[in-house]
């Protein structure tokens, strides 16, 4: 069996969003042929999709092919759309959020959601994760990597994932036992890399690491002890770079350890105890899969395809069962029960008899 952590999906139709806020570059759809579309950002394209992305009995095929059991469902990442107006995003968010909501019941034992939601106000959005939960029956929320508020007006606002105002948004999932899936979106330094798809290459990576070590450094995980956070892509950068992080709290502290005295190595696994945060398998190297296991202990990866994009896993699971030196419980740990414990938190024994 396999739960695919990282997958993303989108209704086959929505309205127009710039006409129907009166503003901005908010993504379109334009389908120009039968099954393919292409996403438009103002007068830009940004991707060629398939009818993977919108089309459910595509999806199944897909996953009956490659052994997936159960995916789980969240926006395309440019949809967060965190730098228009809040109650523009909440709107916005509902439509995504009811469309997977829409889908996992159609199909409750292939399909599970993660919602949408407007962080750059985080009472509205602890409202929608509220929401997601109680009513439509999703299992929790994916978020970005930081928040770019009020980027619509003259006033931009950036905050990384240890902003003060994000701690509503932390204390409801905690008590709705909801999980934060945590991807990276805008990029940094992009004016800096306009060639070689750096953005997704170099800017990806950092961005996950920045996330990761704000919620560190920032005492998130100190607050929230029940939080379930996975973050995607391996823990990006933050795996390769764990020890000059440490380091660097032993010798500066008075520059690292300013909100937080924890050693940023005890959120690590140690001993028979797994990591404090999640991560996806989807780093694409053997070498690479073993350190996160050794970082983090099997029950804190989760298997992660990023289905149906290029950079993403084409045969979810594929890497885990070429490594002959991962026993079979291993095996199953990361292909299944990370990614149910992660997903559906106190429930998640009850899901491993229906799937």
């Amino acid at each position: 069996m396999k739960i695919d952590l990282h997958t993303h999906i989108l209704p086959r139709d929505w309205p127009d969003l710039d006409a129907r806020y009166g503003y901005g570059d908010f993504i379109r759809l334009e389908h120009y042929q039968p099954c393919c579309a292409r996403m438009i950002k103002g007068e830009q394209m940004f991707r060629d999709i398939t009818d993977q992305v919108w089309e459910p009995a595509r999806r199944i095929e897909d996953m009956d092919a490659t052994g997936v059991t159960m995916q789980v469902l969240s926006t395309v990442p440019v949809m967060f759309s965190y730098w228009a107006k809040p109650h523009d995003t909440l709107d916005l968010s509902r439509i995504l959020n009811d469309h997977i909501a829409e889908v996992v019941r159609a199909h409750p034992d292939r399909f599970t959601g993660l919602g949408n939601v407007p962080l750059q106000d985080p009472e509205l959005a602890a409202g929608e994760l509220r929401r997601c939960i109680e009513e439509l029956g999703l299992r929790g929320i994916e978020i970005g990597t930081h928040v770019d508020a009020n980027a619509h007006c003259h006033a931009p606002d950036t905050r990384n994932l240890d902003h003060p105002s994000l701690e509503v948004v932390w204390r409801t999932a905690e008590e709705l036992d909801a999980a934060i899936f945590v991807h990276p979106w805008d990029m940094m330094g992009k004016t800096r890399m306009p060639k070689y798809w750096l953005p997704w290459l170099v800017g990806m990576p950092a961005e996950t690491s920045l996330a990761i070590c704000s919620m560190m450094f920032g005492g998130v995980f100190e607050r929230f002890p029940r939080l379930r956070v996975a973050f995607a892509h391996g823990g990006g950068a933050f795996p390769f770079t764990t020890g000059r992080i440490e380091h660097a709290f032993h010798v500066r502290p008075d520059l690292v350890a300013v909100d937080n005295r924890v050693n940023p190595r005890s959120y690590l696994a140690h001993g028979h105890a797994p990591a404090r945060f999640y991560v996806d398998s989807l780093v694409h190297d053997a070498s690479a899969l073993r350190l996160l296991l050794e970082l983090f202990g099997a029950k804190r990866v989760a298997l992660g395809s990023d289905y149906p994009f290029p950079l993403g896993e084409h045969t979810p699971g594929a890497l885990i069962e070429s490594m002959s030196d991962l026993d079979e419980q291993t095996r199953r740990q990361v292909l299944f029960d990370t990614g149910r414990e992660f997903v559906f938190g106190a429930v998640a024994e009850t899901i491993a008899t229906s799937v």
